[in-house]
């Protein structure tokens, strides 16, 4: 199933965004978590596809799994930014052999010291070459508190739109701890005539190295509130878990009352914290 198509269902969509394995590492290292988490029956899993466009195998073994072995939709992620038109044919191949027609398209990150390739610079040119190749369903990413290699919220925007033009029919935020950013941008999205369902994303932050490394690589805003907690328990790891869960909770509760089209749950593949969520918020879906 298109998961676009789920948007039109009257609900509020609930997903899972998971990663691979390391390369050292076999795929098995996740089922375990998988096992888990597809109990709680999220609207779809997205996969990661490791740094740098590493993971490609990886990524297709467990959205094969996903979507063929439990019955769940499965958006796997495609990355441009070290990929040819050649390599992106390839996995495109691969993902129609395994049944998957949900792609998230991204530009993906630059890696140092490996020149990117040249086919595409951007995720919104992967779109526009995917919708050549076959009945796909593309989804894309946005940042409320814009990307960072813009240089400002309305260029942003305006390579937003260019993305939506070419093919992506719904989109999957960033993470944010504010959800007045959220609410700002999505009203910006819709003055620039982006129509497309936005998926907020959020991620419960479970110790303080994990929001350090986030903040560092997304340029996320963290509310007053939220250093408080971080600064409160951040020499006891089970309140700072339990305290982040419960943040994480709280916006999503907030989001749903606001009719958000979707809440995206960067699980870092921990069961247990997804549980917590589901749980606390399963009557408001």
């Amino acid at each position: 199933m298109r998961i676009a198509d789920k948007f039109k269902q009257g609900k509020t969509i609930f997903s899972f965004e998971v990663f691979p394995p390391k390369k050292t590492s076999p795929v098995e290292t996740i089922l375990n978590a998988l096992e888990q988490m597809k109990e709680l029956s999220p609207d779809y899993f997205s996969i990661t596809y490791g740094a740098g466009g590493s993971n490609p195998g990886k990524t297709l073994e467990i959205a094969s799994k996903i979507k063929n072995e439990y019955g769940i939709e499965a958006l796997a992620h495609l990355t441009c930014i070290n990929s040819n038109k050649e390599d992106i044919d390839k996995v495109l191949e691969d993902l129609q052999k395994e049944n998957i027609e949900n792609i998230l398209a991204l530009r993906g990150d630059i890696v140092p010291d490996l020149e990117p390739k040249t086919d595409f610079r951007y995720a919104s040119e992967l779109c526009e070459y995917i919708k050549t190749k076959g009945n796909f369903n593309l989804a894309g990413a946005c940042y409320p508190e814009v990307h960072v290699d813009a240089e400002n919220q309305v260029e942003d925007i305006i390579n937003l739109k260019k993305k939506v033009d070419n093919g992506a029919e719904f989109l999957i935020s960033q993470l944010f701890f504010d959800n007045s950013a959220f609410y700002r941008f999505y009203e910006s999205t819709k003055i620039a005539g982006i129509n497309v369902p936005i998926e907020a994303g959020i991620m419960p932050v479970t110790n303080k190295k994990q929001i350090e490394r986030m903040v560092s690589m997304c340029g996320v805003s963290l509310p007053g509130k939220f250093s408080k907690i971080m600064q409160k328990y951040e020499n006891n790891p089970e309140a700072l878990r339990d305290a982040g869960i419960a943040y994480a909770i709280e916006q999503i509760v907030d989001l749903i009352a606001n009719d958000v089209d979707g809440i995206h749950l960067y699980t870092m593949n921990n069961p247990y914290v997804a549980t917590k969520i589901k749980g606390a918020i399963n009557n408001l879906l």
